[in-house]
């Protein structure tokens, strides 16, 4: 590959610092933006109604998640009414489970019937990628967030769980499959191979994203001089 432009894959901005998503915004390097409460809580967002107002009002043309954040799925089929109100671009995220492990298949498919384009995340199983893609309405933009990076983080290798999730939303003009939880740069590659549609990605990953091809002889010469270079600055002699 040799850069970033040859990808086929939608770079997602995921984040909760709305100068960051204006920045990457106005660059063009993203096609759409996710959140959820924790990254929220991390950028100090008080107000949630507030903040996701505040970004609509930038970013009007590409697609934003916005997580439901209640535990029982009344409140959250409440929540996710109000969430689809807030404009065309929005997507809702619903978790596969509540904190209790009661699956979401449910409301899943009656919001789905309803039209409401809706993110499910915190998927880490093929049996929830399966179940969450049977609960969907083929006709409703979905995506099939599977938390990639997590699985990853447990020892296990990822991509034979993206390659065969990906198998079973491929049918589907509407439904796209997201790698989530991104942990380096190459996951963008690992991800576009393996057929997915999104990933997502934090601001420190995009900033990286012109070393895609990057000739490694160059990358070593750069790196002996950083190496060399912060030596010098710090004064060591001996």
């Amino acid at each position: 590959m040799n850069s970033s432009k040859d990808l086929k894959i939608k770079i997602f901005s995921d984040g909760a610092n709305i100068d960051e998503m204006k920045r990457v915004y106005s660059e063009g390097i993203v096609s759409g933006f996710t959140t959820n409460p924790t990254l929220m809580k991390k950028d100090g967002v008080t107000d949630y109604v507030a903040f996701a107002k505040n970004v609509l009002a930038e970013i009007k043309d590409m697609p934003i998640s916005f997580e439901v954040f209640t535990d029982d799925f009344e409140s959250m089929e409440r929540q996710a009414n109000e969430i689809a109100s807030w404009g065309e671009n929005v997507y809702i995220k619903i978790p596969v489970t509540n904190t209790k492990d009661k699956p979401s298949y449910e409301l899943i498919n009656k919001l789905s019937s309803k039209g409401f384009k809706l993110n499910v995340t915190a998927i880490l199983t093929i049996d929830q990628v399966r179940k969450v893609y049977e609960s969907l309405d083929k006709n409703t933009p979905s995506i099939i967030s599977v938390f990639a990076g997590r699985i990853a983080d447990t020892g296990r290798d990822p991509i034979p769980y993206m390659k065969e999730s990906y198998e079973i939303v491929k049918s589907s003009e509407k439904v796209e499959l997201l790698w989530a939880s991104s942990r380096e740069l190459l996951n963008i590659i690992q991800a576009d191979e393996c057929g997915c549609h999104i990933i997502t990605v934090t601001n420190d990953l995009l900033k990286k994203l012109k070393m895609v091809g990057k000739d490694l002889k160059e990358l070593s010469l750069d790196t002996v001089k950083m190496f060399y270079n912060d030596a010098v600055s710090a004064g060591y002699d001996f």
